[in-house]
């Protein structure tokens, strides 16, 4: 790839979306080379209470875009897309890849203790996409990198 060819990062997270050790994963991929980033959050499954109220559009998913996108635009010194994906991380990363063809990936998970993606073995098995992964775990449960009201 020409250096002045943007690559085109896919970043998965979800409640690690605004963490200061993915903006920086962010600011340090940003800092290597031209990139254009586009944040993937897969939808929302919470066992039982999905079957009592589904959330078919996404709406827990874009509320984490709507807080994430502008911390990850300042992060990245430029415009961030955004999409909301399937409830399976697996699933959801790999069409983003087969639509969008994407470069690397950053996947963004809670710290190893409680990383339900950690503990599915997310990062290594997304390996067979053939892509470059970074996996960032964020210090504590997720919370944000700036507080919102």
């Amino acid at each position: 790839m020409e250096s002045s060819t943007p690559a085109r990062i896919l970043v998965v997270a979800h409640r690690t979306a605004a963490t200061p050790a993915l903006l920086a994963a962010v600011r340090e991929r940003a800092s290597r080379g031209p990139a254009e980033f586009t944040l993937l959050v897969p939808s929302a499954a919470h066992g039982l209470d999905r079957l009592a109220e589904p959330d078919p559009v996404g709406t827990e998913a874009k509320d984490t875009l709507d807080l994430a996108l502008p911390l990850l635009e300042e992060a990245a010194g430029g415009h961030v897309e955004g999409m909301v994906g399937t409830a399976q991380p697996l699933d959801a990363v790999t069409d983003a890849v087969n639509q969008h063809g994407f470069d690397e990936i950053i996947i963004s998970t809670l710290s190893p203790r409680v990383s339900r993606w950690l503990h599915m073995d997310v990062p290594n098995r997304l390996r067979i996409l053939g892509k470059p992964i970074t996996t960032v775990s964020a210090k504590g449960a997720g919370a944000p990198a700036q507080t919102g009201a």
